[in-house]
């Protein structure tokens, strides 16, 4: 080996070590995960106490009191329930962001569209959820090898390409826009009327253009190809797993066979399908909780039929990334 390979790769050997191996933290590991609890619930209200004085207070016109403890112990353990999941995926900063993103939008985008609440009050009670989420983490997580630029990953050309990245953001935008835009023109918006009591204008779902869902898409599609495409592609490669015999039907006993068929994907693959997976439980769980336990008037199956909406968006969108990435 050339003097020059071997000191590059040493270099390389010796930066994943440190951004992926960083020093043991003082804080001991059972202390963790509810210290992060507490920063992320202190930030988060800390910033909303502010936005309440300094900013409007649209919201309250159209929330549901909750009079009882359990109610707000119920939303306070969802969090936390947000944050686990989180937690034991080992997810960073960046994972966390981008999931409270596309699970916090839809409600948001709910009031935002049919209950005439101000742009600005909605963006910026989806900005103090996504910063409460990214620092929580950031304190206590450093960020994973496949968004630290200073590591070097499997197929970081193509996480770095800007057309790589446009074009499968691009699809994902594209894949939300169509399940909106479907949704519609053909049952939604008799089914807003019948279960969302309450609502104040129902235009929206009326007269929707497909170039300005589109727009009104691209955070969403940038979000999910944060959280599902880049870390499937980056994925590091384990060579023991490569390295074991080839699946051999003629020689395989009965379990082996049903696993094989049930989970006998490529690692990037399974990483897809959990990540898609995880995105759908959270985002129509939480659209579920916020729309029917916050917002006034809106029925159960209400809740569970507009989280729908979006759950299919991200089963669609895992979907064509499996595509893309088997093509």
């Amino acid at each position: 080996m050339s003097p020059s390979k071997k000191a590059i790769q040493e270099k390389a050997s010796s930066v994943t070590s440190a951004v992926t191996h960083p020093s043991r933290s003082a804080i001991p590991n059972p202390l963790r995960f509810p210290l992060l609890l507490l920063v992320n619930l202190t930030v988060s209200s800390l910033l909303y106490t502010v936005a309440a004085t300094y900013g409007s207070t649209d919201l309250g016109g159209v929330s549901r009191r909750l009079d009882e403890w359990w109610e707000v112990a119920g939303l306070i353990g969802w969090r936390a329930i947000e944050l686990a999941v989180g937690w034991i995926c080992n997810f960073d900063g960046i994972d966390l962001a981008t999931l409270t993103l596309l699970s916090h939008m839809p409600p948001l985008y709910l009031l935002a569209n049919f209950y005439a609440i101000p742009l600005p009050t909605v963006a910026g009670s989806l900005a103090i959820d996504i910063l409460s989420a990214y620092v929580s983490f950031r304190l206590l997580r450093p960020l994973t090898a496949v968004h630290d630029s200073r590591v070097p990953v499997i197929n970081r050309s193509i996480i770095d390409d800007i057309p790589v990245r446009a074009s499968t953001a691009f699809l994902a935008t594209a894949i939300y826009a169509t399940v909106f835009y479907a949704s519609y023109h053909s049952w939604l918006p008799i089914y807003l009327v019948t279960h969302f009591d309450g609502i104040r204008d129902i235009s929206a779902a009326h007269s929707p253009a497909l170039p300005m869902l589109f727009l009104s898409s691209i955070p969403i599609g940038l979000a999910v190809q944060e959280f599902i495409f880049t870390p499937s592609t980056g994925l590091k490669i384990d060579t023991k797993k490569e390295a074991a015999p080839a699946f051999n039907p003629e020689t395989a006993s009965l379990g082996e066979t049903i696993k094989y068929n049930v989970w006998g994907y490529s690692e990037r693959c399974k990483v897809v399908i959990k990540r898609t997976a995880i995105l759908m439980a959270v985002t129509g769980l939480n659209t579920w909780l916020q729309t029917f336990v916050t917002i006034e008037g809106v029925e159960n199956y209400g809740a569970i039929g507009y989280a729908g909406v979006w759950a299919t968006a991200v089963a669609l969108t895992g979907a064509a990334y499996l595509w893309v990435g088997e093509a």
